[in-house]
């Protein structure tokens, strides 16, 4: 069973994602839906200091960090990237700073810095990305594996089982990388 955080954000494209690969899926939008089981957990784009502040004021993040923390399998898009990371500069947005990184925010400049292309992804093949208003990561651990690299800059990260990208995947009709995250262990 997935679980969706969906507090702000674009939850329901993942939900959509999950729901046309026949996935279980439920969504996270207070203290006791953590009392659901779930194996894996999707952390959507949106706005990640709006997100951190609700996460928190949720009651919902020491459950999730524990979570996370213990192997829960994470995919996480453009902002939810954000929260994963240990730093994002001035740290607006880091929450629960489980991947040993370093995060620009708004990297690609406002929302008229906003594209479309298609670029390798280790393991996968060329996939279509799609950045709105994206980040990307400055710098990473020596066991931190870059899985994405975009006109020079870091776009996808995976540390143990947490999978994030600068990207939205899932407002394209390609489901290759949520199916790669769907067969994490």
């Amino acid at each position: 069973m997935t679980a969706v955080l969906a507090v702000q954000g674009d939850f329901l494209e993942h939900e959509k994602a999950l729901d046309a690969l026949g996935e279980d899926r439920f969504e996270i939008r207070c203290a006791n839906d953590l009392d659901r089981p779930f194996d894996r957990l999707i952390l959507p784009g949106g706005e990640s200091t709006v997100q951190a502040k609700l996460i928190k004021e949720l009651g919902l993040f020491c459950k999730l960090r524990d979570a996370i923390t213990a192997g829960t399998p994470v995919y996480a898009t453009c902002a939810g990237m954000i929260l994963l990371c240990a730093e994002a500069g001035g740290d607006e947005g880091c929450c629960f700073r489980t991947i040993p990184a370093n995060v620009k925010r708004n990297a690609y400049g406002r929302q008229l810095g906003s594209f479309y292309t298609e670029s390798e992804f280790k393991g996968i093949g060329i996939i279509p990305m799609e950045f709105i208003r994206a980040p990307y990561i400055e710098s990473a651990a020596d066991d931190v594996e870059i899985m994405s690299v975009t006109d020079g800059h870091i776009t996808g990260i995976r540390y143990g089982n947490q999978l994030a990208v600068s990207f939205h995947p899932e407002l394209c009709d390609d489901t290759r990388l949520l199916r790669y995250f769907l067969d994490f262990k």
